[in-house]
């Protein structure tokens, strides 16, 4: 009977680790993932490979996301030419139609798509917004913020992205 109750016990212990999510962290290799952005571009993680990517989950009605969203237009529109390529995540269920028109009044000029729940767990947990994750050249996350980030801080970030 101790047996039965020491397996099953470890049997469900084993189960609630399984379940748990491990966040993306700085060092590790960034997920794998397939986004097709509101205006249907695709993007593979494994196709950026060779360009610095910035990845921010945001939304709508996230007052530090709205006031980090030109900040992180400017950037992309600095660095394109050296490859930087930024996402906007949106956690919204809101269709892709109702994102694009939201990121259209506040002038975003990055690629938009809406987080699935696969990238949301590779990413997760996303327990805060914006969390914005910085990826090197070769795949590696650099950085995870949880919170706003200044537009002197961010463009310090994304610079570490860059030759």
């Amino acid at each position: 009977m101790r047996l039965a109750t020491s397996v099953l016990t470890s049997l469900a212990l084993a189960g609630i680790v399984a379940c748990a999510s491990v966040p993306a962290r700085a060092g590790e290799a960034a997920p794998e993932f397939t986004l097709h952005t509101v205006d249907g571009k695709s993007y593979r993680m494994s196709e950026l490979r060779g360009r610095p990517v910035i990845i921010d989950f945001w939304a709508s009605w996230c007052a530090p996301c709205k006031s980090s969203m030109p900040h992180l237009s400017a950037i992309q529109s600095r660095y394109r030419n050296r490859g930087l390529v930024v996402l906007g995540l949106s956690t919204d269920d809101d269709d892709p139609r109702v994102v694009r028109h939201f990121a259209d009044r506040l002038g975003v000029t990055f690629s938009l798509a809406t987080a699935d729940d696969h990238v949301l767990d590779e990413f997760g947990p996303i327990r805060g917004l914006p969390t914005t994750v910085y990826i090197s050249r070769q795949g590696q996350i650099v950085r995870r913020v949880t919170g706003y980030i200044d537009a002197e801080t961010m463009e310090s970030y994304a610079k570490e992205l860059l030759p």
